[in-house]
């Protein structure tokens, strides 16, 4: 009688190995934990609308040397694109933000932005379907000179003392 046949007609391992498929892999434990908003944004990423897709197309290769994310969460909400060089949040808005609570909710949202120290723009989504290079050519002149960084139209105030002189 063979190998096989004490086998019950199942051909042994060689060498000993057995069947390393049919064992338990792995040390255990549960899996990691991401927040809830992580995977959220992942959908949101491979859910992109028309608007948000033509944008980011642009943003992505824009000449200005800055890096844009998309779908990116910050606090408790997802922006649309986010520059973190600048804390630049860019919100695509369709039909949607003008129905029901959304607007007290976006209101909420860019006081949340505002107060952690982001700058929101707010770009119709139909403006991006009508002329997309346009609307990232807003952005692009947007970035190259951001509103915080603007010298005053008489230039800076003078130190105390020098106006004295």
């Amino acid at each position: 009688m063979d190998a096989k046949q004490r086998m019950g007609g199942v051909t042994p391992p060689r060498n000993g190995e057995g069947d390393r498929a049919a064992q338990p892999r792995g040390g255990g434990g549960a899996p990691p934990t991401q927040r809830p908003l992580v995977y959220t944004a992942r959908k949101l990423r491979k859910d992109m609308s028309l608007p948000e897709v033509l944008l980011w197309q642009r943003l992505r290769g824009q000449a200005t040397g800055l890096k844009f994310r998309r779908q990116h969460p910050i606090g408790s909400y997802i922006a649309d694109f986010y520059c973190s060089s600048l804390k630049l949040v860019i919100e695509v808005d369709g039909e949607i933000h003008d129905r029901g609570d959304q607007p007290r909710r976006d209101a909420r949202r860019d006081a949340y932005m505002k107060e952690n120290g982001y700058q929101v723009v707010r770009i119709l989504a139909s403006d991006i379907l009508k002329d997309a290079e346009k609307a990232a050519a807003q952005i692009a002149s947007l970035v190259a000179s951001p509103l915080h960084h603007r010298p005053a139209a008489g230039g800076p105030p003078p130190r105390a003392g020098e106006d004295c002189q």
